[in-house]
Parts: C-alpha cells; sequence; structure tokens
C-alpha cells in the first residue's frame, strides 16, 4: 500500500518533469539589454532551444545589482519556466555588500551551470586620463586623489568590486559613478563624465576598435585571446592582482532535479557548438560548464571569496 501511495504521489511529478517544457521558458536577468550578460544569453539562446525543445524569452528586471531579478526567481513556483541568469556578483558578491537581503543566495535557489568566465578589463578614456599603461594610471591618479571618477555596472557588480579592490591594493582614492548597466556605463566613460572603467572585455572591443577608448590591462591571471596584445593588470603594474566573474543559470530552490538535468545538458551542448564557443572566445569570454552540484561548490567558494574581498575593500550598501 505504502508503494502504491508513493507511485501516485510520484508519477505525476515525474510525467511533468518528462514533459517539460510545454510552453516558453522565462529567464530572468539582472542587467539590461546589450550588456554583457545579454550578449552570452543572445548567443546561447538559439541552441538551447533547440535542445530543449521550447522557445525561451529574456525578461530584463534591472536594478539593485541584480537583486530584483534574483528575488523575482526566488519568490517563483520551481516549475521551470522561470529561471535566472545570475553572475559572480548577484550570488557571491551582493550577499556580503548588501546588509540584508530578501533571499539567500545559495539556499533559495537550484544551480544549474555556469555559462562563461569573463574577465574585465581597465578601459580609460584618453581625452580625461591620458595614460598608456597601468602604472602611468596608478601614478597619475595617486597625485590626484579624489580628481578621478570611475564607472561602474552597479553597485554591487563584478565591475564595482574589481575597481575597488584593485585601488585599495593600489592605495588610490576615486570616486564611485554606478550606472545601470554596461551600456550606460561605458557611455559615460567615452563621454568623459568619468574617465575610466573595468569592463568585460566582450563589451568594451567595439569601442576599442572604433578609436574612442585605450585598454589597459585585463583583469585574469592570464592574457585574454581576444585582446591578446593586452597584459594583464599584474604584469603591467600591480603584481598579484586577479578579478574575473562568471556567468551561470539557476531556478528556484525546489526544482525538479530532471529538470534542472535537462537544462544542464542544453547549456553544456550550447558551449559545444562549434560556432558559438568560437564567438564566445571571439568576444573575450571563455566557456564553462560544471554540472549541478559542482555549480553549487563554485557558488558556495565565491561567496566566501567575494566575503573576504568586500571586507578588505570595505564595500557596502544599506
Amino acid at each position: 500500500m505504502r508503494r502504491f501511495f508513493f507511485l501516485l504521489c510520484f508519477c505525476p511529478a515525474l510525467a511533468f518533469a518528462q514533459s517539460w517544457p510545454t510552453h516558453p521558458i522565462t529567464i530572468l536577468m539582472g542587467f539590461p539589454a546589450g550588456s554583457g550578460v545579454d550578449v552570452v544569453a543572445r548567443l546561447l539562446q538559439e541552441p538551447m532551444e533547440k535542445s530543449l525543445g521550447g522557445r525561451i524569452i529574456t525578461d530584463y528586471r534591472t536594478g539593485a545589482g541584480g537583486n530584483l531579478a534574483s528575488e523575482a526567481v526566488a519568490r517563483a513556483k520551481p516549475d521551470g519556466y522561470t529561471l535566472l541568469l545570475g553572475t559572480a556578483a548577484t550570488h557571491g558578491v551582493n550577499a556580503a555588500l548588501y546588509k540584508t537581503l530578501p533571499f539567500d543566495v545559495e539556499a533559495d535557489f537550484t544551480p544549474i551551470s555556469p555559462l562563461v568566465n569573463v574577465s574585465n578589463v581597465l578601459t580609460i578614456n584618453p581625452q580625461v586620463i591620458d595614460v598608456k599603461t597601468v602604472r602611468e594610471f596608478i601614478d597619475v591618479v595617486r597625485a590626484n586623489p579624489g580628481k578621478y571618477n570611475y564607472a561602474s555596472t552597479g553597485n554591487g557588480t563584478g565591475t564595482h568590486l574589481a575597481f575597488a579592490e584593485f585601488n585599495a591594493r593600489a592605495g588610490l582614492r576615486m570616486e564611485h559613478i554606478p550606472y545601470k548597466g554596461g551600456p550606460e556605463a561605458i557611455q559615460s566613460v567615452i563621454g568623459g563624465q568619468t574617465c575610466c572603467i573595468f569592463n568585460q572585455v566582450q563589451t568594451v572591443i567595439p569601442h576599442w576598435k572604433g578609436g574612442k577608448v585605450r585598454l589597459l590591462g585585463v583583469s585574469t591571471k592570464t592574457r585574454v585571446q581576444a585582446v591578446s596584445e593586452i597584459p594583464t593588470i599584474a604584469e603591467a603594474g600591480l603584481p598579484g592582482y586577479e578579478s574575473y566573474t562568471w556567468f551561470g543559470l539557476f531556478g528556484p530552490k525546489g526544482l525538479d532535479a530532471e529538470i534542472v538535468n535537462k537544462v544542464n545538458a542544453a547549456v553544456k551542448a550550447a558551449l559545444e557548438t562549434p560556432a558559438v564557443q568560437k564567438r564566445l572566445i571571439e568576444l573575450g569570454n571563455t566557456p564553462r560548464w560544471e554540472s549541478p552540484e559542482q555549480f553549487r561548490q563554485t557558488v558556495k567558494a565565491d561567496r566566501q571569496k567575494w566575503a573576504a574581498v568586500v571586507k578588505e575593500v570595505g564595500a557596502t550598501i544599506d
């Protein structure tokens, strides 16, 4: 009798997971159209739709460093139709940066898979600060404390913390100007409202090739293939510096394991598509796939790592 009751309870859920999806899947992101997160999402959308046999819709819920989108997904029904494209900032930095959050970045989500590792690059407007190397940048800013403003894609984002850590290690004092995503932030640099930004390589490449900005150094430990002539920050003036972020997919807590595995497999297939992989690398990203459990451990480790960085630089948001 117990076995019969178990089957009655279990079979509907199993049948639902096996037939999923029967209508469009909505992926929320806390960053605007045209941002680095959006670029990656668009590249993966078509191959993932083919693998899953269903349509994917993007819902932009910008603001609060990505927390608005995260909260919406944390409160969503765990039926596989509402997912989150999060980042190391939304699920690593924010837990330490914000004094209170209406969700727990680990307990209230189901990790599915990372998508890419992303390098930032120190990007300047030479009309505002005319330097050619990281070392020159440090010397000029240090000699003029408080004079220069740097942009970020929002409070608590990877671009914010990358610059805050850079300033702390280099002994610099600059004013932080947060924007609502990458497009606004990079335009502030181009327009001269700010001098500089640590922004994703893929976001700044077109402006760099167009001669509107100058790139001084990438934030990763090794050079980035897409801009291989640009040195790392560590080799160009600040030894030991390293900062990067990742993008990844999450569902609400309690998401059925079969659905999780379906989406995880679709991510893997998309990242292994030669044209997608080639384009991601050209944009300065490193494709990254992990099993759901491996990704869970990544989120846990990054939460601890970024908590240490936030404490080191003294950053906080009420």
